[in-house]
This record gives structure tokens, sequence and C-alpha cells, in this order.
């Protein structure tokens, strides 16, 4: 009995892990994927700067981005060959239980064939059915005989079956040993790229720090167009927000005169003769607001409620700020081609005491020139030249997002514009060997970090 419990919980065990590598494998694969493309993509930037006599910040930018995806890339490889490991031993587990059911059912079938032989001549097939007492029980061991005959045939058939398994299990495994080796031959030759890569990153990093007053002029030079940059936008918002508060209050005091003049009507009717006997004049009917509407109408309103934000009293900016935040983590990027040199927040230079803190992302592309497209609708409230490049600025509801160092602009301010439209291209990087943009985004005033909302 205990053995027997014990097989039933191996067998249950096995199902419940077997159940889990499906959907990991496909998780695995579309990982690798999208970590396959990002190399793909960046690898043509690695190109550019690969060689270069002359060390700079981009090229080790570059560089950490591709030794990262490299990384992510072996762990990727290093959890696949753990998967085949966990399928290669599971599947042993499975032969040595097919085995031990198959060595069972060959006892069993030589038992039953050893002893009809022994029985032969006692249960000869017309003697067994003739010695029968009446019809009846004729018919009963005639039936009798055919089922066992069905049995014996069904031991055979059971036994076929298992052998079947039992070579198709053992197939799955030499197929999944050939992916393993494939695996490791793949992530061999990674690690081998990988440490190429971290000896030219050491040099990279070990002459930008023996540079470290150059770096520190050219990081000096960022901050200041960074804070120029966000000077920029902080007065497209806040001018945006003054509009907005003049507006609300303009409204305010018109539906406040409204009230006033509704309530002297009333009046005014109350005291008024009827024009005849049970006669009523008709009134005008005005359609039923909209739950948008009526949300905007509680807000400006509430005497009690100070506004959260003057950029979300109106039914249009309800709307719009409500299906920008459902559009967390599904935004499409701003060029269709490009990686992450620079994140949001701080970025420290190795070895150095030096950091950066950016306040958007830095987008890298191949070239310059690549089409650099609206992320969300919204309409243009900025389309400004910092010197070097030029910036469109785009409202969506109290969100902000702005498109920075910009070959060319091909909107202009107040246009309304859709998602995935092209607004500009993209210009050169700082040492112009491909194309950049720096993208930020800001709710009223408040930085947010783009990749928190952009499509991964």
């Amino acid at each position: 009995m205990r053995l027997s419990f014990l097989v039933l919980l191996l067998l249950v065990t096995t199902a419940s892990v077997q159940a889990q590598p499906g959907t990991d494998k496909s998780q695995l694969e579309k990982e690798r994927q999208e970590i396959q493309k990002e190399l793909k993509e960046i690898q043509t930037l690695y190109e550019s700067v690969k060689g270069q006599t002359k060390k700079t910040l981009s090229q080790l930018n570059v560089l950490n981005r591709k030794i990262s995806l490299q990384e992510r890339y072996i762990n990727s490889i290093s959890r696949e060959i753990r998967s085949i490991d966990d399928d290669i031993y599971l599947s042993e587990i499975e032969i040595y239980r097919l085995n031990r059911q198959l060595d069972t059912l060959k006892v069993q079938y030589a038992r039953s064939v050893a002893y009809a032989y022994k029985n032969r001549s006692n249960y000869d097939y017309v003697n067994f059915i003739f010695s029968a007492s009446s019809f009846n029980d004729a018919v009963k061991r005639i039936s009798y005989l055919k089922s066992y005959r069905d049995y014996r045939e069904k031991q055979v058939g059971t036994i076929y079956k298992t052998q079947e398994l039992i070579l198709q299990r053992r197939k799955q495994q030499l197929v999944r040993k050939e992916q393993k080796n494939v695996a490791l031959e793949t992530q061999t030759k990674q690690v081998q790229e990988l440490a190429v890569q971290k000896k030219e990153k050491n040099a990279v990093v070990a002459q930008l720090k023996s540079k470290e007053k150059e770096l520190s002029r050219q990081i000096a030079e960022k901050k200041k167009k960074d804070r120029d940059l966000q000077n920029a936008v902080l007065a497209i918002v806040r001018r945006e927000i003054e509009l907005a508060k003049k507006e609300a209050e303009e409204r305010r005091k018109k539906e406040e005169e409204e009230r006033k003049r509704a309530g002297a009507t009333a009046v005014t009717t109350t005291t008024a003769k009827p024009t005849a006997a049970g006669a009523t004049k008709p009134t005008a009917t005005t359609p039923a607001p909209s739950g948008e509407e009526l949300a905007a109408a509680a807000k400006r309103t509430d005497p009690t409620r100070r506004p959260e934000s003057y950029l979300d009293l109106n039914a249009k900016d309800i709307a719009l700020n409500s299906s920008f935040e459902a559009n967390r983590y599904k935004l499409p990027w701003p060029v269709d081609n490009g990686i992450v040199l620079l994140k949001f927040g701080d970025n420290k230079i190795e070895n150095t005491f030096l950091t950066i803190d950016n306040p958007g992302i830095t987008i890298a592309t191949p070239s310059a020139g690549t089409n650099v497209k609206a992320v969300f609708e919204g309409e243009v409230r900025g389309v400004y030249n910092l010197g070097d490049g030029m910036a469109v600025t785009i409202r969506h509801g109290k969100y902000f997002t702005t498109y920075s160092n910009l070959s060319t602009v091909s909107v202009t301010k107040g246009a309304l514009v859709k998602t995935g439209q092209i607004i500009g291209k993209t210009g050169k990087d700082d040492e112009g060997n491909g194309g950049q943009i720096d993208f930020i985004m800001t709710m009223e005033t408040k930085k947010i970090d783009p990749q928190g909302w952009l499509r991964r």
C-alpha cells in the first residue's frame, strides 16, 4: 500500500512539474527574441564607435548597453539550459516508470500464457463448451472464452504501446540533448564576445578617467543643455496652467451669473399669472449631460474642493488624461529603431565621481534624420530652438512629452497631432556618429521616467 502511494505521489509530482515548462519556455523564447532584436539594433551603433581612437562618453554608453544586453542574453541561455536539464531528468523518471510498468505487464502476460498452456487439455475449446449443463451455461462459457482471448490481446497491445512510449521518450531525450549542446555552444560564443567587450570597455574607462577634466566639461555642457531644456518645458507647462486657471475662473463666474439669472427667473415665474385656466407654456428640453461633463462640472462648482489640477477640469482634459493613463506601458516609442543610452535620473560614470542627472531618456538611433513620432495624441504647445537643435513639446491633458535635439520639425504650435504622427527628425549625437534625441515626460511640472510608460 505504501509503495503504491509513493508511485502515485511521484506521478502527481511529475505531472505538476511537466505542466509548468510550457509557459516558461514560451516566456524564455519571447525574452530571447526581444534581447536579440535589441542586440541587432545596437550592433550598428556599436560598429560605428568600435575602434575609434578618441574614446568618448557616447562610446562608453553604447558599450555599457551592449554588455548589459549580452549578460541578459547569456542569463537567458542559462535558464534555457536549466529547463532542458529539467526536461531530461523528468524524461528519465518517466522512462524508469514505463520500464517498471513494462516489466509488470510482461510478467502478467507470461503467467497467463503459462497457465493456459498447463491447462490446455482440461480447457479444450470444444470440450469446454459441450460439457455445459445447459444452453445458457454454454453461452456463458463462449462469452468467457471470448473475454479471455480479448484480455490476452489487450495485454499484448498494452505491452507494444508501452514499448512505443519508451522509444518516443528516448527520441525526445536525444532531441533535447542536441538542443542543450547548441545552447552551450551559443553561450560559450556569447561569453567570449562579452569578454572582448569588457576589455574594450575597460580601455575606454581608463582613457576617460585620464581625461576626467575634459569629461567633466562635456558633462557640464550637457547639464547646461538639460537645464535650458527643462526651463523651456517648465515655462510652457506653467503658461498652460495659468491659461487653464484663467479659463476655469471665467467659467466659474459665468456659471455663477447663470445661476443668479436662473434664480431671478424662477421668482418671476412663480408670481406671474397663468395665461389660461390649466394651460402651461411648453418648455424647451435640453440634452442630458454626459458623465464626463458631469464630472467636470462637479470639479468646477464644488466650492469646498480645491482643484488638484487646472489641467483636469474640463471634459476634454478629463477624457484625455484618463486615456493617457490607461495606456501606461503601452505608449509607442518615439523612434522605430533606437536604444536607451542614458536612463532617467542619475547615470554614474564608472571609476569616477562624475554623474549625469538625466531629466528624461537619451535615445540613440543608427543615423541622424530618423523619423520622430508623437507617442500619444495631443496639441503642440511649443516649437523652439535650443541653439544646437530644435525641440517640440506636446500637451496631453495634464501630461506633456518633449522631443529634443531634432534636426527638422514638421509641426507647428497649436497643431493637433495623432499617436504615431511624424513631428520631426533626429539630429546628430555629440560626436556626429549617429542620431540622438532626448525624450522627456512630465505630469505638469513633475518629471516622470518615460520607460515606465513606453511599450516594453
